[in-house]
């Protein structure tokens, strides 16, 4: 285990390039930056973390499938509570959330849970993330108001309660 205390910072476009164009600030972790980061969590017996996230996303979990460099296996992990893992892994309040109640947080930063699983989302992206199987149509109907991301995971999982 890494002895290291402080997070691995997270790459950005420079003021003079970012002020011409739209693309994102952030540009993300390398797979070794991704590897150090993950390498910084404790995987708690009692994650505290899960508990600060609105999804119970098995955190531990998925980042030990990353330092395993099993990245289909943390894919499966993060997926298996969020369905968007690539936007909330860039506009989830973690450090209100998750990374305010991780263990590492105590005596130093919290691991970056966001930067993570940004990189495991975008990943699995960049590998052609298979598209959900549409479901039959049934003879019920629902309406889901706002396409934030509650909005959008609400509509997935009724979308996949419907193929059941």
């Amino acid at each position: 285990m890494s002895q290291q205390v402080s997070r691995v910072a997270m790459p950005a476009q420079d003021p003079e390039i970012r002020n011409k164009n739209f693309s994102e600030v952030a540009l993300g972790y390398t797979e070794e930056m991704a590897l150090i980061e993950a390498e910084r969590c404790l995987l708690c017996k009692n994650p505290q973390c899960v508990k600060g996230c609105p999804v119970e996303v098995d955190i531990p979990g998925f980042i030990k499938k990353l330092r395993e460099k099993d990245m289909e296996g943390s894919v499966k992990v993060l997926k298996g509570k969020n369905s968007l893992p690539a936007v909330c892994g860039r506009v989830c309040p973690q450090e209100s959330q998750c990374e305010a109640k991780c263990i590492k947080g105590i005596k130093g930063e919290p691991v970056a849970i966001g930067r993570l699983e940004r990189y495991v989302a975008d990943w699995d992206l960049a590998r052609g993330a298979e598209t959900p199987v549409k479901p039959e149509p049934k003879n019920k109907k629902v309406a889901v108001i706002g396409a934030g991301p509650a909005g959008l995971t609400a509509a997935g999982d009724l979308a996949k309660m419907a193929m059941t």
